[in-house]
């Protein structure tokens, strides 16, 4: 070794480098050693750490595991409760009642909770207290749904019964509608059979040919000359008693003396002579009599009777003082207006004597008349009804503005020929109601054919329309007012239809 100092000095360099590093090595173990104690260390106190966390949870858990289940249950049957209040809500009858209830069962919650939280209750005390609330909602909530759903039905049961009546509703207004239609139609049909009457009427008008009005001339140039030669022979007849009479006073004999007799033209035409009958006894032949004849004949002489009257009365009042007379005759007037009762058509030119002119005059009677047994055979008399302006006679003289005379309506129903009911309606009056065999003399005396109302223009209305006028004001009560004095058997039966 000493002779090679090269070798020597690589050798020793060699041990250095291995002491060297074998040293960092020791240290490095050493080093290592130190910290895998410590660690070791650390794990086992963590270790401890774990367990006693892990017995104290256990402790802790085994004390309030209870109480925390209980208040979880608890607190979830606060939405039972709030789905209890839905049901509340949508009820309509003892809401505030039920309320109530619902309430308590939320303060019996709450109660709970209050005590289950600050109270050491164990499982078993919880169980019985959540379990008994539990029962309590679930009863209650079966009586709100029992009770919703007999609403429920009770509800359907108003709807499908709001339904039906509805769909009644819509039926009736339906029916209505179509009554209505039907009316229209009705109605219609009315006014154009009206119409056509009238044209009808009035094309046989103009049929009546110069022959025909000379042949009727000449009927009443004979009628009035043995008018006036019945007038002589009445004047003669009286000539001869009064100077028959002055020679008995003179005499002494007026108790031998002959009563005066005049001479009358006979009516060949007329089957019942009923010119010595009383009022009474026509009034009572008309209410009572089935005869069409003789109750045509009664009809017939009692208008006749009450033309005669209203003519001497409109004669007598002519010497009277003109100053009261125009209101008596203004009085008189309003029974009918002043153009049919100044225009009234003679009896030959409406089917009296002459029975040509009846024939020509009526279209439905084209050769000869129908008799009253052939319409009472059938439905009945004909029912017509009229309507014209009119104004009374003190309102019409007045010398103001148009506007201030007040315009009125003449209403009248025609049973067969003669008029049974009457009615004045008048702006600010009350309405003037008069029936046939009640208000006579107050009424028009003329028959439908002397009126010429059939030759207006938009005179005839429909029944209906003389009803609803009739009934707006009072006609029924006034119709019952005087029942058993009504002689218009078709006005006796329309009242009992009124009944």
């Amino acid at each position: 070794m000493k002779s090679d100092p090269k070798n020597l000095a690589i050798l020793i360099s060699k041990v250095r480098k291995w002491l060297l590093r074998t040293r960092w090595r020791k240290a490095q173990w050493c080093v290592l050693s130190v910290i895998k104690l410590r660690n070791k260390i650390l794990y086992r106190r963590q270790c401890l750490i774990d367990i006693q966390r892990h017995v104290r949870m256990h402790l802790v858990y085994k004390s309030y595991a209870p109480r925390i289940r209980g208040l979880v249950k608890v607190k979830a049957l606060h939405e039972q409760v709030a789905s209890m209040e839905k049901i509340v809500g949508q009820m309509k009858v003892n809401k505030e009642q039920v309320y109530k209830q619902v309430q308590q069962l939320r303060q019996r919650i709450d109660h709970l909770l209050n005590e289950i939280t600050n109270t050491s209750m164990n499982s078993t005390h919880i169980d019985n207290a959540y379990n008994d609330l539990v029962s309590s909602i679930e009863r209650e909530f079966r009586r709100l749904k029992q009770v919703l759903a007999e609403q429920e039905i009770k509800e359907k049961e108003e709807g499908l019964k709001k339904i039906q009546m509805e769909l009644e509703r819509e039926r009736k207004k339906k029916l209505a509608e179509e009554k209505r239609l039907e009316q229209e139609k009705e109605e219609f049909r009315q006014r154009s059979a009206i119409v056509q009457r009238q044209k009808e009427e009035e094309q046989f008008k103009g049929k009546l040919t110069a022959e025909e009005t000379k042949r009727q001339k000449e009927r009443l140039a004979k009628e009035s000359d043995e008018e006036a030669r019945l007038a002589e022979m009445n004047e003669r007849e009286r000539r001869d008693y009064d100077l028959a009479r002055r020679l008995a006073l003179e005499t002494g004999g007026e108790a031998d003396l002959p009563h005066l007799q005049r001479t009358r033209r006979p009516n060949a035409n007329q089957k019942h002579d009923l010119s010595n009958h009383t009022y009474a006894q026509l009034r009572d032949l008309i209410n009572t009599s089935c005869d069409v004849e003789l109750l045509e004949a009664c009809r017939e002489e009692f208008h006749r009777r009450l033309k005669v009257y209203h003519a001497w009365r409109s004669k007598n009042r002519k010497g009277k003082n003109p100053s009261a007379l125009d209101d008596q005759m203004d009085e008189d007037e309003e029974r009918a207006p002043k153009d049919i009762l100044n225009n009234m058509v003679p009896p030959s030119m409406t089917g009296g004597p002459l029975k040509s002119t009846e024939s020509l005059k009526k279209p439905r009677q084209l050769t000869t008349n129908v008799s009253l047994k052939t319409i009472s055979a059938g439905k009945g008399a004909e029912q017509r009804y009229f309507r014209i302006p009119f104004i009374r006679p003190h309102d019409q003289n007045r010398d103001t503005h148009d506007d201030q005379k007040k315009k009125g309506w003449w209403y009248a129903h025609f049973d067969d020929k003669w008029i049974a009911r009457q009615m004045e309606i008048h702006p600010n009056k009350e309405a003037v109601l008069l029936v046939a065999g009640v208000d006579d003399m107050n009424m028009c005396e003329l028959s439908l054919d002397e009126t010429g109302l059939t030759s207006k223009k938009g005179a005839e209305i429909l029944e209906s329309d003389f009803e609803q006028e009739w009934l707006k004001h009072g006609g029924r009560e006034y119709l019952n007012s005087h029942f058993g004095q009504i002689s218009s058997k078709y006005v006796v039966q329309l009242l009992q239809n009124y009944r």
